[in-house]
């Protein structure tokens, strides 16, 4: 019985490839959607039109058709997400690396305890917001520190809890 439809390119793989995308399908660390996008490249190497392979992954066969389509012009590459649309970023990673090593590595300026998103954006050069978002996506919290800092206090030389916590007995 001859195929109905648009005729589908030809998917060849070499071994290589192969390998590589049954890594992409199976392990664990891998994003979902480039494990379901190697699943359906290899399920269309063993021969099976878009139709069967949409109904196994429950997906539509126009899903099967494009990365199949985008599998035969670029290859692997052809299966990572493209660049999405948008403003370009303007902080640049070098940018984003400095922020790290000074809110790790240096200490801030005027004898503060910790860095501020204020102390370090003008340290950097960028504003608040954009320290703050770094910040949040490597989960730093100078604020937060795991280890005791150094006390810019004088020393206390009584002793006593009441003295520890800043209460003082009247004169």
């Amino acid at each position: 019985m001859a195929r109905m439809g648009r005729p589908m390119p030809p998917l060849v793989l070499a071994d290589d490839e192969r390998q590589v995308l049954q890594r992409w399908a199976r392990r664990a660390k891998t994003s979902q959607a480039l494990a379901l996008r190697s699943k359906i490249v290899l399920a269309c190497v063993e021969g099976s039109p878009n139709q069967e392979v949409a109904a196994r992954f429950a997906v539509t066969p126009q899903m099967v058709g494009k990365w199949r389509a985008r599998f035969v012009a670029r290859r692997l590459e052809g299966l990572s997400d493209e660049p999405r649309p948008g403003q370009p970023r303007e902080i640049t990673d070098e940018k984003v690396e400095e922020v790290i090593t000074r809110t790790l590595e240096e200490a801030p300026p005027n004898q503060d305890t910790h860095w501020s998103t204020r102390s370090m954006a003008k340290a950097t050069g960028l504003n608040q917001t954009a320290v703050s978002r770094i910040w949040r996506a490597f989960r730093l919290k100078p604020h937060l520190q795991e280890t005791w800092k150094l006390s810019t206090d004088p020393p206390v030389h009584r002793q006593g809890p009441r003295h520890r916590r800043g209460v003082h007995e009247p004169a």
